[in-house]
């Protein structure tokens, strides 16, 4: 084999791609030259699609050229899927006899016994596959290995771009529906929302949608008057849909389909698409002409908040073109329906609840991302799986959601369906006696311990309020952030807060100030490009670079809980001079709102959340100063174990149970009690019961969780005992390993 040729060869391949050859051509003279020089009568590059998980023939020399763009396999499938999962050589004496070679008819690959596969990657990004084969009983060896490697480094670049360029110009095909694979009928997924659905799956695929009707003939005519009604029933239903949204959700849902609404209303996007029809253009082309040129006007920008625009637009598109081609319930339509969809947004799922969406199936995401915190609040059942050919299942295809454990049956049979139904009933009965809790709660030994409820939307409150929860321990006051396209303003931030307060009818509120960064990004702020956005400007932080930003809402707050028991608290305070400088902002607020002359809340209490490890060793000193602690238990064991609880590959890892997480929560609830401030727990173990014993048993005294976890504690407590919590608790410190406390927790 000459090595030095074949390098020398693809570098001057190289060249000719930047000189614009033809993509398909650059790709056959990669596999002529490689065959060629490795001496090998087979060569073949397949491409992976990372969208749909599959590997595609793009060139061949040796195969049937017309298995070209044919031969489709899933990541891992056959030998080529393997090398390119495993990201390794795949190497055989005679590929045939593999167990994991798989036959293609018609593509003649069994007539050939030696057989090389090299991934082209570049790191762990996964390229495509380099693949040799050979008749005759020439094996490969460790130097056929070697050198194609090295030809695969070198091609990655080359075939990179020219992977990207083909799926530019490729013409769309919608995928053909196959049979349910047997192993599709049972996916065992993680509980996001808690609840239970069975519908006609629905699979939720913006970009589909559209490129389907980009690549469409519309061999009927349409006049301009269709053009105009389907511009006034569109927006009536975005009327319609938002104040539906704004009466469930009034809190969250101000003028999110505004853009959409504005570019109706738009005299140059009506006259443009109006003098496209008048000079003979269909309607149907002439609305995506018109819109396609918005949607690069906005992807072209340099404003990562005009870029989102586009998806605006993308959407809106989607929803006019359903309703000029009388095709609505083909693009839309939820109500009833499991939802499928790879990614959504937090206005998505605002307008699944309001479609009256029977469940969701989010492919890909975690369990604990805001948007699982959010289908929460809305009460829509939600499992979180990485099982991508969900995607593919057909529309209407019956889908059982069981997100009270996390499965979810593809085309149910009739005894699993009879099976769910009487226990949904059993659990209905049950839920009925378990919702009837007592307004205080006591250990069995007569503890007190008094259970707030963590608030993401005015929706939450509802059962908060039917539950007899004892104030609100956090309200997380970025959703109305988040599910926007703007800023809200004081005077919306106000009715927001206004209504929480006066629905909990003199308890007390805790409002946390902006936590936003990090995995909770507003989408209209984005100014900032971080490495590390966990790690960069985020919370507190955010808010004291945009102290005209937090001040609005301090005064929001300030007014909302005049003549209450108010509570203001900083998210991921780091020293005592962040807690200073956001305590001042509020002495300023106050000051300002004198000015004014408005009532508002001359005496909050203002605490912080510990979240930071480095809050730890300043405990005391704290204590000095705030007023009250709560402890974030999710983003604590984060930071102290060094652990993205949204990353799937170290989940495993996140381990409330750490030996150093409950040292350090310990330390910081002793310190609290002496010197008199109180202290909650208002992350995920405030409702794990496990974990209630220990801290109890540490002298944790309130606890803040999501109302639905309420009675479970509730009943969890009533039957523990003060000093039992304490000798669990004493028993935990003492341990060093994270087996032996898994133990002692029952979590093994």
């Amino acid at each position: 084999m000459n090595n030095k040729q074949l390098l020398y060869d693809i570098s001057e391949l190289n060249s000719l791609f930047r000189e614009s050859a033809s993509i398909q051509t650059l790709l056959d003279k990669t596999v002529e030259m490689v065959a060629s020089h490795t001496q090998s009568d087979v060569c073949s590059v397949y491409l992976y699609n990372s969208e749909h998980h599959e590997l595609i023939l793009s060139a061949t020399r040796g195969l049937n050229p017309e298995s070209v763009g044919k031969v489709r396999m899933k990541l891992g499938q056959g030998l080529t899927g393997l090398a390119l999962k495993e990201l390794r050589p795949v190497c055989e004496e005679d590929a045939a006899q593999s167990p994991n070679f798989k036959f293609f008819p018609g593509i003649f690959e069994e007539n050939y016994q030696s057989f090389l596969a090299v991934p082209i990657a570049r790191g762990i990004s996964r390229i495509g596959v380099l693949v040799l084969q050979r008749k005759d009983d020439r094996c490969f060896d460790d130097s056929d290995i070697t050198a194609l490697e090295a030809a695969a480094s070198q091609l990655a670049n080359i075939i990179e771009n020219a992977r990207f360029l083909m799926a530019m110009h490729e013409p769309y095909e919608p995928e053909a529906k196959t049979v349910l694979p047997e192993g599709l009928a049972f996916v065992k997924g993680q509980v996001a929302s808690e609840g239970f659905a069975y519908g006609p799956a629905i699979i939720a695929d913006k970009k589909k949608n559209l490129a389907a009707l980009m690549h469409r003939d519309f061999d009927e005519p349409f006049t301009l008057e269709d053009f105009h009604r389907a511009i006034a029933k569109t927006a009536a239903q975005l009327e319609e849909l938002q104040e539906r949204v704004g009466q469930k959700l009034s809190d969250a849902a101000s003028l999110i389909f505004a853009a959409h609404l504005v570019i109706l209303k738009d005299n140059h996007f009506i006259n443009g698409v109006t003098k496209l029809i008048e000079s003979g253009v269909n309607p149907p082309v002439a609305v995506m002409r018109i819109t396609r040129e918005y949607m690069d006007s906005f992807a072209g920008s340099t404003s990562a908040y005009m870029q989102e625009k586009a998806q605006d637009i993308e959407d809106l598109m989607v929803r006019l073109m359903g309703n000029l081609l009388s095709e609505t319930e083909e693009l839309d339509g939820f109500k009833g329906h499991v939802v499928l969809a790879r990614d959504l947004f937090p206005s998505d799922l605002l307008i699944l609840s309001s479609e009256e969406a029977a469940g969701i199936v989010l492919v890909g995401g975690t369990v604990t991302s805001h948007l699982s915190i959010l289908a929460r609040s809305l009460r829509i059942p939600m499992v979180v799986t990485h099982t991508y050919e969900l995607l593919d299942l057909a529309d209407h295809t019956p889908v059982l959601v069981d997100a009270e454990i996390g499965n979810v049956y593809v085309d149910p049979s009739d005894e699993v369906l009879e099976r769910y139904e009487s226990q949904q009933k059993a659990k209905l009965a049950l839920a009925e006696q378990e919702h009837v809790m007592q307004p205080e709660t006591f250990t069995r030994d007569g503890t007190r311990v008094r259970l707030m409820a963590n608030i993401n939307l005015l929706a939450d409150l509802k059962v908060a309020c039917e539950l007899q929860c004892e104030g609100v321990g956090l309200y997380r006051t970025e959703f109305p952030f988040m599910v926007r396209r703007n800023l809200p303003t004081e005077a919306e931030q106000f009715m927001i807060y206004n209504k929480l307060v006066e629905l909990m009818q003199g308890k007390p509120v805790t409002f946390r100030t902006l936590d936003v960064g990090g995995d909770k990004a507003l989408s209209y702020y984005q100014d900032v490009k971080e490495q590390n956005p966990a790690l960069g400007l985020r919370s507190i932080r955010f808010s004291l670079q945009n102290k005209t930003v937090f001040a609005e809402q301090i005064r929001a707050m300030l007014r909302a809980g005049a003549g209450t028991d108010l509570r203001i608290m900083f998210p991921m305070i780091s020293s005592l001079d962040e807690f200073f400088e956001a305590r001042d902002v509020v002495y300023e607020c106050k000051d300002a709102l004198d000015k004014r002359g408005v009532e508002y809340n001359r005496q909050p209490k203002l605490g912080m959340m510990v979240e930071l490890p480095c809050v730890v060793d300043l405990i005391d000193d704290f204590a000095k100063e705030v007023e009250f602690f709560s402890i974030g238990t999710n983003d604590f064991i984060q930071f102290m174990l060094g652990v993205d609880r949204t990353n799937e590959n170290v989940a495993g890892s996140y381990l409330p149970h750490h030996p150093a997480v409950l040292r350090a929560l310990k330390k910081i609830v002793t310190s609290a009690n002496q010197a008199g401030r109180e202290i909650s727990i208002c992350g995920d173990m405030a409702c794990r019961e496990p974990y209630l014993p220990f801290l109890i048993g540490i002298g944790v005294r309130v606890l803040s969780m999501a109302p639905g976890y309420l009675p479970r504690v509730q009943k969890a407590l009533s039957s523990m005992d003060l000093s039992e919590a304490r000798t669990l608790a004493e028993n935990m410190l003492s341990q060093s390993k994270i087996r032996d406390l898994a133990q002692a927790l029952n979590l093994q």
